[in-house]
């Protein structure tokens, strides 16, 4: 252990940054509103996640809170869906934000960042890995299917920080950076347990960038998530 300048070099993790890229990241999905007060933390929270290699850290923007005077420039009725898929899933008669969910499977407050960096520790890589690439095309190995199945759903999203100005609303006034900001989500096919290869639609244009999940149902557990 180096000892430099009275620091434990040894015992100081490597940045979030600089952990090795994963094909296969933890899924972290924020759902999150501009124009709620208690959201920026949180967002700032994926924010300081969204270069690591182990995590595809992804902002979905839902749409109840548009009527405090200011409609969320990256909303859409499908991210709304999508958490109350969640809810109903894990029998929860509520929604709210900034709510993270961890692979589908553990929720947090997403402002908590000790709970959140705890709760990707504690989710850590998939078990199995049923998703592939290969020229363009999407293969899923055969393997033990859940109850009904599971969901394919492609997701697009722009890495940048995007800087948004606030003119209304609970946040009017500021200028609040967002990351990795969810702008489509598509199913993209149904997974019964046999092997078999799927057309994607066509690439994203730049600067997107884009993941596939494989969800165990509506609003149930990710199984797998690849990098394309």
């Amino acid at each position: 252990m180096a000892v430099i300048g009275g620091v434990a070099w040894a015992s100081i993790p490597a940045p979030e940054a600089a952990r090795p890229y994963a094909a296969h990241p933890t899924v972290v999905e924020l759902y999150q509103s501009q124009g709620c007060s208690s959201c920026p933390p949180a967002q700032d929270n994926i924010n300081a996640i969204a270069d690591r290699g182990d995590v595809v850290a992804l902002s979905f923007s839902v749409t109840y809170w548009d009527y405090l005077g200011w409609k969320d420039s990256f909303g859409s009725p499908r991210y709304t869906q999508r958490q109350w898929d969640y809810a109903h899933h894990n029998n929860r008669d509520q929604v709210g934000t900034p709510q993270v969910w961890v692979n589908g499977r553990t929720t947090i407050l997403g402002s908590d960042k000790a709970e959140l960096n705890a709760a990707i520790a504690r989710a850590g890589a998939f078990r199995a890995r049923p998703l592939s690439l290969r020229d363009g095309r999407l293969s899923i190995a055969a393997g033990t299917a859940p109850k009904g199945g599971a969901d394919l759903w492609l997701v697009r999203y722009d890495p940048r920080t995007v800087q948004v100005a606030i003119r209304a609303g609970e946040n009017g006034g500021r200028t609040l950076p967002h990351r990795d900001i969810v702008r489509d989500l598509v199913k993209v096919g149904h997974w019964t347990g046999a092997a078999q290869t799927i057309a994607l639609p066509k690439a994203a244009s730049a600067p997107l960038k884009s993941v596939v999940l494989l969800q165990g149902g509506t609003g149930g557990p990710i199984l797998d998530a690849l990098r394309i």
